[in-house]
C-alpha cells in the first residue's frame, strides 16, 4: 500500500483580551492546569499506535502539496478547520468530530472530495446516513491501549462512580446521582467518585486500579473511552443507559428523537445497565453479587473487539475500499 497521510487538526486558539494574549494564556494553562488529552486526540493517537503495531507507512500533517496521487488521506480532528485548505484530488476518509450533527455541515461532500465519513458506533452512524447516504458513511471503532490499561490488584474501594452527566445536571443530581449514593451507603458499598473533565489520566488510572467496579453516568456516548478503559482494566461497569440523545441542540437540528446509548460497545461480560433510579435499585444487588462472584470478564470483551491492532486493521479495510 502507498504511504497513508494522517491529519489531526484542531482550530487554533484565538486572542481573548488583547492581540497575542493567546500565547500568554496557553503558557498559563500549561503551568497551572492539569494536563488533559481530549477524546478526539486520543482517537488519533491510538490509530497511530495501531499502525505502528502493524508496521504501516504513514505520516502526520504533511503539507497538502506533497501528497502524491493514489496516496490515501485520512482526516480526524475538530470542526471545519480540520479540512480547511485541502485542495488535492485524493479521496478523503474523514470523521468523528468534524461536526456534532450532519445538519451543521450538509455540504461536506460537495465542499471536499469526501469518500467516507466515519462514526464510531452504529447509533451515531444512523444519525448521519439519512443526510450523507449509507454508501458514504462507515463504522470505525477506535482502539484501546490494552497494554497501558491493564488490571490492577490493589483494590481499596468497591465502586468508582464516573460522573459524566452533561445536561440538566441539577435535576439529574436529585433524580439519579444522589439516590445512587444513598443506596450504596445503605448497602455498605464503599465508593469513590470522579467527574468528567476534572481529573488527569494518571489519576483516573490509579482509581481504576483501586476500585472493583464502576458505575458509569452519562447520557450517551458514540464510543466512550473512559468506560472502555475501565473494561480493559477488567473493571465491570453498571451503566446508566436511558436510550435517547438528550443533547438540547437536537431541537435546533430538527431531530428531536434520536435513539442512543451510553454503552455502544458492551455485552454481558462487561457488566449490566439500568434505565433510571428505580431500575438501578432493582438491579444493584444482582450486579454486586456478580462482581463478588467474579462472573464478569470485561477485559476479554475488549481484547476480542477493540485492541489497537484490530482498530487499525479496520481502518486499513476502509482505506482499501476507497483506494482499490
Amino acid at each position: 500500500m502507498n504511504k497513508i497521510h494522517l491529519y489531526f487538526r484542531v482550530p487554533p486558539q484565538k486572542d481573548r483580551y488583547f492581540p497575542g494574549d493567546r500565547y500568554l494564556l496557553a503558557l498559563i494553562r500549561k503551568l497551572f492546569r492539569k494536563p488533559k488529552t481530549s477524546g478526539v486526540k486520543k482517537v488519533f493517537d491510538n490509530l497511530c499506535k495501531g499502525f505502528d503495531e502493524l508496521g504501516i507507512n504513514y505520516d502526520i500533517n504533511l503539507p497538502f502539496k506533497k501528497i502524491k496521487p493514489n496516496e490515501p488521506v485520512v482526516f480526524l480532528g475538530t470542526g471545519r478547520y480540520a479540512l480547511l485548505g485541502y485542495n488535492q484530488p485524493n479521496p478523503v476518509i474523514a470523521g468523528i468530530a468534524l461536526m456534532t450533527h450532519p445538519s451543521e455541515w450538509p455540504s461536506l461532500f460537495t465542499d471536499y472530495p469526501i469518500a467516507k465519513y466515519l462514526q464510531h458506533s452504529e447509533w451515531a452512524n444512523n444519525v448521519y446516513t439519512p443526510f450523507y447516504g449509507s454508501a458514504n458513511c462507515g463504522l470505525w471503532p477506535a482502539g484501546i491501549d490494552t497494554e497501558k490499561w491493564k488490571p490492577g490488584v490493589n483494590k481499596k474501594y468497591d465502586i468508582l462512580i464516573y460522573n459524566k452527566i452533561r445536561w440538566d445536571k441539577k435535576n439529574k443530581d436529585i433524580e439519579l446521582r444522589i439516590p445512587i449514593l444513598l443506596k450504596l451507603n445503605e448497602l455498605n458499598i464503599s465508593y469513590k467518585e470522579v467527574t468528567y473533565g476534572q481529573y488527569t489520566e494518571d489519576e483516573y488510572y490509579k482509581l481504576l486500579q483501586e476500585c472493583r467496579a464502576m458505575i458509569f453516568l452519562c447520557e450517551h456516548e458514540s464510543q466512550g473511552f473512559a468506560c472502555l478503559e475501565a473494561l480493559s482494566m477488567d473493571v465491570p461497569v453498571f451503566a446508566w443507559d436511558q436510550g435517547f440523545c438528550l443533547d438540547p441542540n437536537r431541537f435546533n437540528w430538527n431531530d428531536p428523537v434520536i435513539p442512543a446509548t451510553s454503552i455502544p460497545f458492551f455485552d454481558e461480560r462487561c457488566g449490566m445497565w439500568f434505565k433510571n433510579i428505580e431500575d438501578f435499585e432493582g438491579k444493584i444487588n444482582a450486579f454486586w453479587q456478580h462482581v463478588n462472584k467474579g462472573n464478569f470478564n470485561p477485559r476479554a470483551y475488549i481484547l476480542e473487539n477493540l485492541t489497537l491492532k484490530k482498530s487499525a486493521e479496520k481502518m486499513l479495510t476502509i482505506i482499501n475500499s476507497v483506494y482499490h
